[in-house]
């Protein structure tokens, strides 16, 4: 098995004070962080995944500003490489797939935010584009969302993203 670990959007906009925060991202944030420490103490490959906001109106991830940056828990080393992207999925034109191939990678360690955005579209392409992926579920945050006028607390949300994706797309551990 070879494997790497894939941290998602772990960037300063979604804590406390940021453009938009999440709930739990702290606790989040040091549960991947023992994660990225256990790869590194392995020598493992680590690939950091960031956000910028390309869609006018954007009001976080906004490139060249604090928020857009990793959070200090999870600051890369310079071995490991950063992938910029500008939509929920990490794969979509950012050249992760190629890189992962070239180093023979068959399974993915993920954690990262939000659960019911990127990284929810990023363990489904992974799965589809032949990972296996192992989620770190306490290692990803989301936030409350709002449909027909009801309003669905975060914890929902995070449980019902994670419940699905354990079906077919990724093992929780």
């Amino acid at each position: 098995m070879n494997q790497a670990l894939l941290i998602i959007d772990i960037q300063n906009d979604y804590f406390e004070n940021g453009a938009n925060p999440l709930q739990g991202s702290f606790e989040a944030a040091k549960n991947a962080s023992t994660l990225l420490t256990e790869f590194r103490s392995k020598n493992l490959p680590v690939i950091h995944v960031r956000h910028e906001s390309t869609r006018p109106g954007s009001s976080f991830f906004i490139p060249n500003t604090f928020g857009a940056e990793i959070h200090e828990l999870l600051k890369p080393e310079n071995n490991e490489l950063v992938i910029t992207k500008h939509v929920p999925n990490s794969f979509v034109n950012t050249g992760l797939d190629n890189y992962l191939k070239s180093l023979k990678i068959d399974t993915l360690f993920v954690c990262g935010m939000m659960t019911h955005m990127c990284v929810d579209a990023s363990v489904r392409a992974a799965k589809d584009l032949g990972y296996q992926v192992k989620l770190k579920a306490n290692a990803c945050a989301t936030k409350g969302l709002t449909l027909d006028g009801k309003d669905i607390d975060a914890k929902h949300v995070q449980d019902s993203f994670i419940a699905a994706l354990s079906y077919y797309y990724a093992e929780i551990i």
